[in-house]
Parts: C-alpha cells; structure tokens; sequence
C-alpha cells in the first residue's frame, strides 16, 4: 500500500463495491507496510490506526462509533457506516477517548484472548478503565517480590531511581527547547540553562539519600524532587512565555490551556503505562513513591515520572511552538484540539530513541523498562531509569 502523505498521515483506501449500492469488504494489505517507517492512517473523521513495534494501536475519539466482532476481525462503524475491518491478531491497543463508544461482548472476549489492551479516557485526559486478560503473563513471584520490596531496600533504590530519571529528563529537556536561544536572546538562555543545571546537580542529593524502606526515605525524596519541579515549571513557563496560556502548573480541572494539554497528554501516558506494567506482570496498584490510596495506581504513577517531559511536555511544547489554536469549550479542551494534540503524543510515542545501545521507539522503551523493573524486584537485576538523548 502506498503511502502518499509527507508526514506518514494518509486516508485509507476506498473499495467501491461494482456490483452492490455501497462498499464492499475492505481489508489492510499489511505485508507491505515498511518495518522501519513510524505509519498512522486515519480510518474515519474519528478514529485512527497508528502502527508500532508491538503491532497497531486503534484510537477512537467520536461519538457513536461501534466496534464489533466478524469472524477474525474487528469492525469499525461510524455512525452506523462500515469504515473498516482489522485482523485481530494485527491490534495490540484499543485506546477508547470520548463518550457514545460502544463495543460488544465478542470484541471484548478475542481482546481478552488475544492480549489486545482496552483503555478509556474521558473528555479531561484522566483514564477511568483498563480492561486486560486475568491470563497475561504475569507471575505470582513477580508480584509477591514486587509487595515485599516495599519493605526493604529493594523499594528505596527503585524510588531514587525513579525520582533522579524524573529529573535528569526535565534538566535535558530545558536544555532540548533552549539550544536555539544561545543567540537569539543569550540572557534567558543564560538563565533557563542554569535552572536546567541545577536540577541535574540536585540529583546527588537523591543518590545520598538513605533509609531502610520506602516510608523511611519518601518525605526527603519528595522534597527534593518538590523543589527541582518548581524550578523546572518556572523555566517552563519562560519559554512559553505567554501568561494567558501558562503561569504556573495546575493539576486536574485546569481551564487555562496548556495546563489543559498536559493534563490530557497525561491520561495518554498513563493508559499507555498501565497497559506496559500489566503485560510485564507488575502488580499495578502496589507503589513505591506513590502513598497507596484506594482506587489509585500507584506503580503505574511511578513508572510514568521518568516519561512526563520527554513524551507529554516535550509534546506540549511542540504543539504550542507551531502556533496551534488550542480551544476549550465549556472547560475542557475541544473535541478538534484533542484530536490534534493526541496525534501530537502518539507521534512522540512512535517516535525512535537510543535505549542500550540501540533505537527503539518510545513506547517500546515504556515496555522494557517495565519488563526491567519486574526483573529488578523479582531477580535482584539492575534498574535504572530511562534518560532521553537531547
């Protein structure tokens, strides 16, 4: 299948039925997609298949789109019009993000069966469902290593390290948005570079931290990581540098709209992760740095420190840096700038970056460092966190 669009973003092709009123069956030539080439189609005005190393990821972001099972496939219906039919066995990802998306019991069975994730977001970006197998396979000693690392020094390496990734890639992300400043304005980049320097210098406080458990060292971890996250917004919002689209971070509920793009990018980066730390067999309620709270992921929340700013802020930043419009109605981000913004993000996730002395794309890399931390909690292997190349 040819690929026309410059930027890998091309419609499917159409097959005119000759015989009947309509279209007839339509089905992916996949055999000739390139291996190497990050490809997105999109399917319908609402619905888009992105191809990753794991296999396709199908993102639905309209009302009244259905999802059905037909034989092996699974059928795609906007507002009630047949738009395509995918193999199964080709999807690892449903990523479901608005309101009147229905899909049947059939589609949620072969996903269960064949692995296949179904993930839900709301209009705000905050994930409120995750439907896996109860058969992937996850290992009762990955678990029970995980929980027992909690109380022992198992549970304090893993938090430091989590917290010093967090940082080095928020320094090396000021670093990635300020190269060009050196001449165009060398004051702020004089300032901006030193924040990003301090951040990196701060990591030394993490490493000399000690204690026995992770009760014992969060409160100092949390510090220091509270103090490097202020600094960090702050040089934020200087390249920003428009008050009435950012003046500080704000958490959910945001309507100011860039903290309205994070928060959204981060319900992205948070199914992606829970999908991530389920097929690695991670336990994902059962964190480190994370307090345990009913109903809250606590692993899944620590895995996503080191990828915030290297997948979510970077993405952000892009995103206001092309001049987009960035809409909100009735509080929450418009339907056309989620769509654009998620675009945004999922080209980031497919996006190729170094990791042990090869190039992955990133949401492989979210895999192996959650294979890496199952197998640093259940065989004593080293964990350390992911740092991107700026």
């Amino acid at each position: 299948m040819e690929i026309k669009n410059p930027n890998n973003i091309s419609d499917f092709p159409v097959q005119e039925n000759l015989f009947e009123e309509g279209k007839g069956e339509v089905l992916i030539n996949f055999n000739n997609i390139p291996n190497n080439e990050q490809v997105k189609w999109r399917i319908s005005p609402q619905t888009f298949l992105v191809k990753s190393d794991s296999g396709y990821e199908l993102l639905v972001a309209g009302y009244n789109v259905k999802l059905s099972k037909k034989s092996e496939r699974i059928v795609i219906k906007d507002n009630d019009r047949i738009s395509y039919e995918i193999p199964f066995f080709r999807l690892s990802h449903i990523n479901i993000q608005s309101r009147g998306v229905s899909l049947s019991s059939d589609v949620i069975e072969e996903c269960s069966k064949k692995g296949i994730i179904i993930s839900f977001m709301s209009f705000n970006g905050k994930p409120y469902a995750c439907l896996s197998s109860p058969y992937l396979n996850a290992t009762i000693k990955t678990r029970r290593e995980q929980i027992a690392s909690y109380s022992d020094k198992r549970g304090v390496i893993f938090s430091k390290n989590i917290v010093s990734g967090k940082m080095m890639n928020q320094s090396k992300m000021i670093k990635y948005f300020i190269k060009n400043y050196k001449n165009k304005n060398p004051s702020l980049f004089d300032s901006l570079n030193s924040i990003s320097d301090e951040i990196s210098n701060n990591i030394s406080k993490v490493q000399s931290i000690d204690g026995n458990n992770c009760d014992e060292v969060r409160p100092k971890l949390l510090s220091v990581e509270g103090y490097a996250g202020k600094i960090y917004w702050e040089a934020f919002k200087n390249i920003i540098s428009d008050d009435e689209m950012f003046r500080s971070r704000e958490h959910r509920g945001s309507i100011t709209p860039v903290n309205s793009l994070l928060n959204y990018g981060y319900g992205m980066l948070y199914s992606i992760i829970w999908g991530a730390v389920l097929n690695a067999g991670l336990e994902p309620f059962a964190g480190f740095l994370h307090v345990d709270e009913s109903g809250r992921p606590s692993m899944v929340l620590d895995m996503v420190e080191e990828f915030r700013s290297c997948v979510v802020e970077r993405s952000v930043m892009s995103f206001v840096n092309l001049g987009t419009e960035i809409k909100i109605d009735n509080g929450l981000l418009s339907l056309s700038t989620r769509k654009e913004f998620s675009e945004k993000v999922l080209e980031r996730l497919e996006s190729y970056e170094p990791y042990n002395g090869k190039n992955y794309r990133m949401k492989s890399i979210i895999q192996l460092q959650s294979r890496r931390a199952a197998s640093f909690f259940r065989d004593g292997d080293e964990y350390k966190s992911f740092s991107f190349k700026w």
